[in-house]
C-alpha cells in the first residue's frame, strides 16, 4: 500500500510544470508530444534564460549542463516566446550542443 501512495506521489509530482513564467509559445501543426525532458529551458521575450526557477547567462547555462553528469544522454526542450529574437534561439541551442547535450526538442503549441 506504501508503495502505491509513494508511486501515486513521484507520477503527480512530474507532472507538474514549471510555474511562474508566462511564455507565448509559437503554434504549429506539426507539433508532437515529447518524452519529458530533464530540462526545460525557457528563453522570454527580453532574452532572459531560466531553468527550473533560475536565471542563468549562457555561460553559466553553458556549465550547468555541461555538470550535468551525462550530457550526451540529457534531454532538453527548449521553450521561447514567440516574440523571441531567432539569433537569440540559437544562441542557447549552440550553448546546449557545446555542453554535450544532442538531444534537443523545442516546444511549441498545436494549432
Amino acid at each position: 500500500m506504501l508503495f502505491l501512495l509513494v508511486f501515486f506521489i513521484m507520477i503527480t509530482l512530474q507532472m507538474i510544470p514549471d510555474k511562474g513564467l508566462n511564455l507565448q509559445l509559437p503554434t504549429s501543426s506539426e507539433a508532437q508530444s515529447l518524452p519529458r525532458p530533464h530540462f526545460t529551458i525557457n528563453i522570454q521575450k527580453d532574452g532572459s534564460v531560466n531553468v527550473k526557477g533560475h536565471h542563468y547567462d549562457l555561460d553559466g547555462l553553458e556549465k550547468m549542463l555541461a555538470s550535468d553528469g551525462d550530457p550526451g544522454k540529457t534531454q532538453i526542450t527548449i521553450a521561447a516566446d514567440k516574440g523571441v529574437p531567432f539569433q537569440d534561439f540559437i544562441h542557447v541551442m549552440d550553448r546546449c550542443q557545446k555542453a554535450g547535450v544532442s538531444d534537443i526538442g523545442i516546444a511549441a503549441k498545436s494549432k
